[in-house]
């Protein structure tokens, strides 16, 4: 089953690798934010940005938290992240810290944006969300094994969100 699904990332460091997953063509494909778009959306503010964010989720059954080396804590991934929850959407994180970007280098792994963030009874959403950390000896196989389970591990979120 095609799923369509919110991508949360920090755009300036990451937005090559996120480009990578976004064209596994597993999923249906949503188009990001040009730079030109996305900076008349945050000269808008805090409401401005909110509203975009609800709009780019509306329809949406999943939130992939795609983490890279300083994703983790920002306020806007934050928000996406409570807010995917809040409107029972399946939420998951991906590690892609070991996909190569346009200078064709790999960064350093990166905290679990889920620790950030306190559901309700007290927990941390990491202690409900599964976050996955591709093996691979290089770029090229970190890729492939997202690509063979990225439907899946969509699948499983949204599972798991409906038991929470």
């Amino acid at each position: 089953m095609t799923r369509r699904v919110f991508y949360s990332f920090h755009y300036k460091p990451d937005h090559w690798r996120v480009s990578q997953v976004r064209n596994i063509g597993a999923i249906e494909d949503n188009k990001p934010a040009k730079d030109n778009d996305w900076e008349t959306v945050t000269k808008g503010g805090d409401q401005t940005i909110e509203k975009w964010i609800a709009d780019q989720m509306f329809g949406r059954s999943c939130v992939v938290v795609l983490i890279g080396a300083q994703t983790a804590g920002r306020k806007w991934i934050n928000h996406e992240i409570d807010k995917a929850w809040s409107d029972k959407k399946g939420v998951l994180g991906i590690h892609i810290h070991n996909l190569k970007n346009s200078d064709s280098k790999t960064s350093s792994k990166g905290s679990n944006p889920f620790d950030y963030v306190t559901l309700k009874n007290g927990k941390k959403l990491s202690s409900v969300v599964k976050v996955y950390d591709p093996p691979g000896a290089d770029s090229t196989a970190v890729y492939n094994y997202i690509k063979n389970n990225l439907e899946k591990w969509i699948e499983k979120a949204i599972e798991i969100r409906g038991e929470n």
